[in-house]
């Protein structure tokens, strides 16, 4: 029998179209196919899309309007989503509940803010705290001056491992398979101050041989010095400061940065040791 095409209805997910080879059905189960269906709604926000009519969900998820539709009411309902009075979602404050627990966010943000504020007030400059998710950087916590020049992350966002003074470090600290990954996709441009994979390499070596990364761009773009922090396990975060200026002397913040680090990494293991 030549392939077709059938449309399945899927419980509690709407009607869905799922390819049918040779007879045979390869169907999801409901419950996977709600969970991604659900996330694939939540996605659809980010900086540049924080407020989204319906059918902005509908063109940026790919989903059936009907399926959208339930998807965000239901998603409203839990509080993952708010509905603005004139009918577009936003993304709702239980989220936030929920993210605050995690450790590796707002977990690890609450021990290092003493320290974050002691460097922030030394600097006067933007100061960053990043964890490694995958092949990304997630930014944890920002602190940033008026007059630092614009502000490039937000707080959630991702950025590129070799591409900022907090990913140098990560990648730098990161299982061997991870900075492979990179490497063998490396290209020029991505990168602080290095243009070949083979240079990224040997920066990643020095990253860990010193203890932190510098890294600067020509023109207006960022200098950063940035630092390892650990816990018993290994090297969990980073934290830099980035500065705008292009004469900017990235070795003078090298000591505070480096000691704002191993500050953090001592509360934490003390915490940990505290909560055991």
């Amino acid at each position: 029998m030549d392939s077709y095409s059938i449309a399945l209805a899927i419980p509690g997910c709407g009607a869905d179209i799922r390819s049918v080879q040779g007879g045979r059905r390869a169907v999801p189960k409901a419950g996977e196919a709600m969970i991604d269906r659900a996330f694939a709604v939540l996605r659809a926000f980010d900086a540049g899309h924080r407020v989204l009519s319906l059918a902005g969900l509908v063109q940026r998820t790919g989903l059936p309007h009907s399926t959208a539709l339930r998807l965000a009411r239901k998603l409203t309902e839990a509080g993952a989503l708010e509905r603005l009075d004139d009918g577009h979602y936003v993304i709702g404050l239980r989220l936030l509940e929920i993210a605050s627990l995690t450790p590796r966010g707002h977990g690890l943000r609450a021990v290092a803010m003493p320290y974050l504020e002691d460097l922030f007030h030394v600097t006067h400059q933007h100061i960053l705290l990043a964890v490694r998710d995958g092949d990304t950087a997630t930014l944890v916590e920002r602190l940033s001056a008026h007059n630092a020049g614009p502000a490039l992350f937000r707080v959630g966002g991702r950025m590129t491992l070799p591409g900022t003074g907090v990913g140098m470090v990560l990648l730098a600290h990161a299982p061997a398979d991870v900075q492979e990954h990179i490497l063998e996709r490396f290209k020029p441009g991505q990168s602080y101050d290095v243009s070949t994979a083979e240079s990224l390499r040997r920066a990643l070596a020095e990253v860990r041989r010193g203890g932190y990364a510098m890294g600067s761009k020509s023109g207006p773009q960022p200098h950063t010095t940035a630092a390892p922090v650990r816990d018993a396990d290994g090297v969990v975060a980073a934290v830099s400061v980035v500065a705008p200026s292009a004469d900017f002397d990235a070795v003078i913040y090298v000591p505070a940065v480096r000691a704002t680090a191993r500050a953090i990494s001592r509360a934490l293991n003390d915490t940990r040791q505290i909560g055991s």
